[in-house]
């Protein structure tokens, strides 16, 4: 098999190739001078089992174009399969229809890599798992919960105190997972939508008084619910805050509501390529997700189960 790394995070993909023990496919994936995204694969893939490590965060759309090319060079050169790997999957939060004349971007991201010529998707975290049924190809959907379990256990010594608080009913799911490796007790914040973006805290769901707390969710953007619903928890009675989100987007001044918030710790994974102001926050934290992604690569090579690693 080989691998195949666009520009959205170069850093994860050499730790991918590390893990497996591969290097690299020399490509070219550069710009013109009008910013037309040019490829050309520097070695024979004719026959080949193709991975295209590439996320489509910011510049989410120049990320899925370079994506949607590399696959149709692969495709052109006679690759045997390809496999579009997606650590952050941009676009899944355009789900559904919110309201009239309104479109589902995440079905017309699904169709566009289909047509261009993938054969599999993997990703992680998607915003909503039925986002899987918009792909005609087969699609693997990662859960980061054993990483981030396992982080959470390595941190704290003691876990009995501990509650995980899903931000949204929506995301009871996703934190139950988490709460169900480290034997602990749920908790939700009911909040409710003023808009884009904003949200207000409208009831928390669970005795939170005198306990250490973890926020559990997939994605953090302008961080403005993580950091609100935080600032309810302490009101509430709560010891500690810290959060652990699978996709660490980011955008604007995030990182400064961080660093002001009452937030103990937010800690991320490594699926989209951090920004120095991010890096150099001193409460956020990186977790790499390159050994899940990578083992999930090797088993599909070897027509492995992949549901396996989460047993």
């Amino acid at each position: 098999m080989k691998l195949l790394a666009g520009n959205s995070n170069r850093t994860l993909a050499e730790a991918m190739a590390s893990h497996l023990d591969l290097p690299l496919t020399r490509a070219q994936v550069k710009r013109f001078s009008d910013n037309e995204i040019f490829v050309a694969i520097d070695e024979n893939v004719r026959g080949e089992d193709v991975f295209v490590i590439q996320s489509t965060s910011y510049p989410a759309n120049d990320n899925l174009m370079e994506l949607l090319i590399c696959i149709d060079a692969l495709k052109r050169a006679s690759a045997r399969r390809i496999t579009a790997v997606m650590p952050y999957f941009g676009y899944a939060r355009q789900d559904r229809k919110t309201g009239g004349r309104t479109p589902i971007s995440a079905k017309l991201v699904a169709n566009l890599i289909t047509r261009a010529g993938a054969d599999r998707v993997l990703t992680m975290d998607l915003h909503s798992g039925q986002i899987q049924g918009f792909f005609d190809i087969p699609t693997d959907n990662l859960v980061s919960a054993p990483l981030m379990a396992s982080d959470i256990k390595a941190q704290y010594q003691k876990t009995e105190d501990l509650l995980i608080v899903s931000p949204d009913v929506g995301g009871v799911v996703r934190a139950l997972a988490v709460a169900s490796r480290l034997n602990a007790e749920l908790a939700i914040v009911d909040k409710r939508r003023s808009g884009p973006g904003k949200s207000e805290v409208a009831n928390i769901i669970g005795d939170v008084e005198g306990r250490r707390l973890i926020l559990f969710d997939d994605i953090v953007d302008s961080a403005g619910t993580l950091c609100n619903a935080a600032q309810s928890l302490i009101d509430a009675g709560a010891v500690e805050v810290s959060a652990y989100v699978t996709h660490g987007v980011l955008s604007g001044a995030a990182y400064e509501r961080v660093q002001k918030s009452v937030l103990k710790e937010l800690v991320i994974t490594d699926s989209i390529e951090a920004t120095t102001q991010v890096a150099g926050a001193s409460k956020i934290r990186m977790v790499s997700c390159a050994a899940l992604i990578g083992e999930a690569i090797r088993r599909i090579a070897n027509e492995e189960s992949v549901s396996k690693l989460f047993d």
